[in-house]
């Protein structure tokens, strides 16, 4: 059985980290899809000022440079999705999630990018 095979939930695009808790990455489609049926909560770790210029809409800021495992909301039956401008910043966070052990291991693939190159509603 490959990786990609082993993953659980539909929504899983990739995983990545070898030896490492594995990050699990959502298209720009499959995150809005998630909003949209109400089963996902959305973390944007940009800095103050980038997600003031334009974020998912409903997304909750947590800038990495503050970012504290213990600051991230409760979703409840919803999975945490963590995003930044391009993937970057939110696989940092996702490390210090892991590392906590806390039970966060999704990000939105190429980030807010990616999110506005798919033509998805933007926030401001």
């Amino acid at each position: 059985m490959s990786d990609q095979d082993s993953l659980s939930g539909k929504d899983a695009v990739m995983a990545f980290g070898f030896g490492k808790p594995r990050h699990l990455e959502l298209t720009p489609a499959q995150l809005a899809q998630m909003l949209r049926d109400d089963r996902a909560v959305v973390v944007d770790v940009r800095e103050v000022d980038e997600f003031a210029a334009g974020h998912i809409p409903g997304a909750l800021n947590l800038p990495l440079s503050t970012f504290r495992v213990s600051q991230l909301p409760d979703p409840g039956a919803r999975k945490l999705v963590l995003n930044c401008a391009a993937g970057r910043r939110s696989a940092m966070a996702l490390e210090r999630c892991a590392t906590a052990r806390a039970e966060v291991d999704t990000h939105l693939g190429g980030g807010f990018g990616a999110w506005q190159a798919a033509g998805m509603p933007v926030e401001r």
